[in-house]
């Protein structure tokens, strides 16, 4: 599974150097280029690894990074900055992150730094939602219950598994394959077509007009994306 890698940078020089630096490593790499556009992609998305300047244009990033930790989220932090100081380091690391590296640096650095991270994190560091509301639908991942208009709806360990997938990675395309590795856990012996059918389990009991959904959609030749 590829590792997704969100970059919080107001540099838009040094952004699209790091960013096409870890795409060649094969990451999926997003950007953002203030603190409120880096919180809100990062409570939208699904990110294995934040990597974070320590001055941005409206915040700093301690600041951000005591606000991603305070809203429960996991992801492995990097903290890019001008000079590491040891009082800074020691703030920083009280307040989340994980490790720092000084500009300028090394690539070579850089790369190794981000893989130790991300294989670290194991995928496991992304935030965990536990119920979630989107129309009428209300679910209770952690009860596995879910309700809609108030009735209660039989959904099946794989159909929530399946749910929780795609509410996580809410506003994202997600494809098939990506679909097949984390939530069916790499069975061989599961095609897409499997997938399909899933999704249009969901859409029956979920959405109020499953033969065009609101929620659900279909990316043509991509996969799917969830839409609150």
């Amino acid at each position: 599974m590829t590792a997704r890698i969100l970059l919080i940078e107001d540099d838009p020089g040094l952004a699209r150097m790091v960013a096409d630096l870890l795409t060649t490593d094969g990451y999926h790499v997003e950007w953002a280029a203030n603190g409120a556009r880096g919180l809100e992609r990062t409570l939208a998305g699904n990110f294995d690894l934040l990597v974070l300047d320590v001055m941005l244009p409206d915040q700093s990033g301690h600041e951000l990074c005591r606000e991603i930790r305070r809203r429960g989220i996991g992801s492995a932090i990097l903290m890019l900055t001008a000079k590491v100081q040891v009082s800074d380091l020691m703030v920083g690391l009280r307040l989340g992150a994980d490790d720092y590296m000084a500009r300028p640096f090394d690539p070579a650095e850089l790369r190794a730094r981000v893989a130790a991270l991300v294989r670290r994190s194991g995928g496991q560091h992304s935030q965990s939602i536990r119920k979630f509301k989107f129309g009428d639908v209300e679910v209770d991942f952690d009860r596995s219950e879910t309700r809609k208009a108030g009735r209660p709806i039989d959904m099946a360990a794989k159909e929530l598994r399946l749910l929780h997938y795609l509410v996580t990675n809410r506003q994202r395309v997600v494809t098939r394959d990506e679909i097949l590795q984390r939530v069916w856990d790499y069975n061989g012996g599961v095609c897409s077509r499997t997938i399909d059918v899933h999704i249009a389990w969901l859409r029956q009991k979920l959405e109020d007009n499953p033969q065009h959904p609101k929620h659900i959609e279909t990316i043509r030749g991509k996969g799917y994306r969830f839409t609150e």
